[in-house]
């Protein structure tokens, strides 16, 4: 099937993907923007699962204060190098993630950090904590149809490094 330059730039338009992945996904798909779509997806998540076990030295601490001062967030996410640090993809990262955290307030950053005891009394609705106290279970303020893992996964994959949210501190005024 033959591939039109079109295509291959309005997919690359929809998922900042690179030329030649943008390329093999449609033909793999059959020409199907949708089913190519996913089969980025995938790939990036294959991707990001090789990157995990990398170290993270560098990164950024970002501050974040919602409107008229009444909610405050400080974040610290780590990558592998302080070219990525400085990356635009990574800056936006963090400065979506300190707006989830105070839009959102979860407790934890991931389902393994709930501590045993907490996980037991709530094993009844386990799920639905997770999505409520999970910093990377919620779904992603600026996109409903994702999580916050899989906008951290598409990061991942399109600036080619480990990143991690180390913590994060959530202040609100009277609390």
């Amino acid at each position: 099937m033959k591939i039109s330059a079109k295509d291959i730039q309005e997919l690359r338009q929809a998922t900042s993907a690179g030329v030649i992945d943008c390329k093999h996904a449609l033909e793999e798909a059959r020409g199907d923007f949708d089913k190519a779509m996913q089969v980025l997806r995938e790939k990036g998540k294959a991707k990001a699962a090789k990157k995990s076990s990398r170290k993270t030295g560098e990164g950024r601490v970002e501050a974040y204060v919602h409107l008229h001062n009444k909610i405050g967030v400080l974040l610290e996410v780590n990558c592998e190098s302080d070219f990525v640090s400085r990356c635009d993809e990574f800056k936006r990262l963090s400065k979506d993630l300190a707006m989830q955290i105070a839009a959102l307030s979860p407790l934890y950053i991931k389902k393994e950090d709930v501590p045993e005891d907490v996980v037991k009394e709530n094993k009844a609705c386990l799920e639905d904590f997770y999505k409520t106290n999970c910093l990377l279970e919620q779904p992603f303020v600026k996109d409903h149809a994702k999580i916050v893992k899989d906008y951290l996964t598409e990061v991942i994959a399109k600036v080619g490094e480990n990143i991690v949210v180390r913590r994060f501190i959530r202040f609100q005024l009277g609390e």
